[in-house]
Formats: structure tokens, sequence, C-alpha cells
């Protein structure tokens, strides 16, 4: 398989139309005019990606007052990520399902993790105009820090 270079600081984001958990269809472009965080985790039903997700949530708040849309971004489904949304009490954050054909979101931004099926755990921070500002790939059993993240935003 093609190797694809990953995503870098200075590129234009590529555009994409996913499924939400709640079957909404999301378009990358419709958030021209914010700043929009992609935040990757690797699998839903997991601790340190349930943990990630919910500081989203969490911090709903300031992503609105950086002008900012915070997308949680993985390959499992859309019924899946629904479920796992309600028990984590996730009411408005998107958590978009990168499932079919799988991972090719996350392949287009060389984020894939072949031999595992799944995404680096990464965040991709892209400005109002949609060019990549931030990029920050996680070891898979490291929590982002949500103050880190906020302060990118905030640049």
């Amino acid at each position: 398989m093609e190797e694809i270079k990953r995503i870098a600081v200075g590129d234009i984001a590529p555009d994409f139309t996913l499924n939400d958990n709640r079957k909404r269809p999301i378009h990358l472009a419709d958030f021209r005019g914010k700043k929009v965080l992609l935040s990757w985790h690797p699998l839903a039903w997991t601790k340190v990606c349930a943990e990630q997700m919910k500081s989203l949530e969490a911090h709903l708040a300031d992503f609105s007052r950086l002008n900012t849309v915070a997308l949680g971004m993985s390959i499992d489904s859309v019924p899946s990520k629904n479920q796992w949304a309600k028990q984590l009490l996730i009411a408005e954050t998107m958590l978009l399902s990168d499932f079919w054909p799988h991972g090719a979101i996350a392949r287009s931004y060389g984020l894939f993790r072949d031999v595992e099926g799944y995404s680096e755990r990464a965040n991709v921070l892209i400005d109002a105009t949609g060019k990549v500002t931030w990029v920050k790939v996680y070891g898979v059993p490291e929590l982002p820090d949500i103050d880190e993240v906020l302060a990118h935003c905030a640049e």
C-alpha cells in the first residue's frame, strides 16, 4: 500500500463529508469561517478515547468562545458511536464515523495505522480558511492535554 504523507502545518486540509453519531452528514467545508479541531481517537469504548471525547464535550463553551468546532473522529461505525455518545453523556459534540471506506479520511490525513486498522490518536487544527495550523500525534495510550489544545485554538 502506498504511504500517504502525514498532514502538516501549512497544508490545506482535505475536504470530506462523514456522518456523525446522529447520522447527520457533516461536511468540513461547511465550517469555513470557523476553526475546526479534528480530534482523532483510535477506538470507541476504550478508556482513554472516552476521556478524550468527554473533554471535548466539557469544553464546548471554550471552543465556542474561540470560534472553534471540535469534531471527534474515529473509524467506528455510526451505530457504535451513537450508543457510545449516549453512554458518555455526549449531547453536543459531533462524533464522526470514518467507517467506510474503512479509515479513508484518516488515510487522506496520513493518520491511519495499517497494522492495527485504526487511526492515530491525534489533533489537527484547521483555520477559518481551511489551512492546517497545528498537528500533534500522541501515543495510543496518551490522553491529549485539553489545555494545550485550547491554547492552540486561541492562537
